[in-house]
């Protein structure tokens, strides 16, 4: 296992390994670089990337607490949030432009982790 280029990767909680697994690999094109589990029933550790940006994902109600909240810089947030919907994620705030000089868009994961992405304008 290598760490990862950024020096900070954000943990979430995750109550349903196999749902969090398919919304985060198929609907928001994260790959899991890998896995983690002490024996089969046990809780599930995921480390996962998409775009150079990583994310642990955690089975272990010990770690944290579902309610997290992760801020995504993106190159183009437009082509982000299009290939989101496209594959049938349901944005909580759609795109749009803030006063604050971003343009962004708010998903929730299935666990109701707040996942923003935005790109300076």
């Amino acid at each position: 296992m290598s760490p990862p280029k950024q020096t900070v990767v954000p943990q979430l909680r995750m109550t349903n390994a196999a749902r969090s697994r398919a919304f985060y690999v198929e609907q928001l094109g994260f790959s899991v670089d890998w896995e983690h589990q002490f024996e089969p029933g046990l809780p599930l550790f995921l480390q996962i990337t998409r775009a150079g940006q990583t994310l642990f994902l955690t089975g272990h109600a010990g770690d944290c607490e579902v309610g997290g909240a992760v801020y995504f810089w993106v190159p183009d947030v437009d082509a982000c949030y299009t290939a989101f919907t496209a594959r049938g994620v349901r944005p909580v705030k759609p795109i749009g432009d803030t006063d604050y000089g971003v343009r962004e868009f708010l998903i929730h994961d299935p666990d109701g982790n707040r996942l923003r992405f935005g790109t300076l304008i």
